[in-house]
């Protein structure tokens, strides 16, 4: 491994001008469990990293807004997010996505905003949040910014963050008349990377679906919003009969990757028939994941 600059900034504004620099080889990291293990493979070979350990506690509050919502702090640790109380009341099925999150050794260190700006299709975090409407709030050397979880991956590893722009808190809106579920399919061992991820989100009023949110990762090249199947939804009985005209719908339109863990064809069966349950899962028991 091939020698960098290790920096400690003490505040948030020194960490983005740290990074506001035009060398692709300077890099924030909190936790660092996905970094770690680029420079081990030596896929990335940084010139310098800019560690946010001592800005750390100033943006990793967890906590339920006035108007029922609720607000992440980028670093807080995925650990706490599973086990804080507001997020459990809030949106519980975030808390029963972490449970399968990778595994323990790595939610204790791991952080919102790293798992966010990593861009990683497989990860389970984003989906679940695009599913709430989440948005993110971005500090950078411009200043400030919002962007919603679905806008902010642009592609295979890659998001809209600009240079020395950094993630600081999650805030999600009020999830009430909502139900949620997340499902998620590994073909290997259960905290592997999974081969299909889905996130539904449903608000239903006069016995009909009025609203639906309804997202993929893992099996696309970057997390995905499913309109055409939000539409079939919308106005129809969450019965199984609207449920499979969904998953039809949203097979139709989205593009699945083949790779090691499946072909776009089996990742296409898993899309329909893990779609449906998700559904399923989000009428029958609300927001158990």
């Amino acid at each position: 491994m091939r020698g960098f600059e290790l920096v400690h900034p003490g505040s948030l504004a020194e960490a983005i001008a740290l990074l506001d620099t035009d060398d692709d080889r300077v890099r924030p990291f909190s936790g660092g469990t996905a970094l770690m293990l680029m420079m081990k493979t030596g896929v990335f070979r940084p010139s310098r990293l800019v560690h946010l350990g001592r800005i750390g506690a100033a943006h990793a509050a967890i906590a339920a807004g006035p108007n029922g919502g609720l607000r992440i702090g980028a670093m807080a640790t995925l650990t706490a997010v599973e086990h804080s109380a507001d997020v459990i009341r809030v949106a519980p099925v975030i808390a029963g996505a972490m449970k399968r999150l990778a595994n323990v050794r790595v939610r204790n260190v791991a952080c919102v905003g790293g798992n966010l700006a990593h861009g990683d299709p497989h990860m389970d975090l984003p989906p679940v949040l695009a599913a709430l409407g989440g948005r993110v709030a971005i500090a950078g050397p411009q200043g400030t910014r919002e962007v919603a979880v679905e806008h902010l991956f642009s592609g295979y590893y890659e998001t809209v963050l600009g240079r020395g722009e950094l993630i600081t808190e999650v805030e999600l809106p009020s999830q009430r008349g909502w139900t949620s579920a997340y499902l998620k399919c590994t073909t290997r061992s259960a905290d592997d990377w999974p081969a299909l991820g889905v996130a539904v989100s449903l608000r239903r009023a006069g016995g009909v679906i009025a609203e639906a949110r309804l997202v993929v990762s893992a099996a696309t090249e970057k997390l995905t919003r499913l309109a055409g199947a939000e539409a079939a939804l919308v106005g129809a009985a969450a019965d199984g009969t609207a449920f499979a005209r969904a998953a039809d719908a949203a097979v139709a339109e989205v593009e699945l990757v083949e790779d090691a863990r499946g072909s776009a064809d089996y990742k296409a069966q898993l899309l329909r028939v893990h779609l449906k349950r998700a559904l399923a899962q989000a009428v029958n028991d609300g927001a158990v994941s």
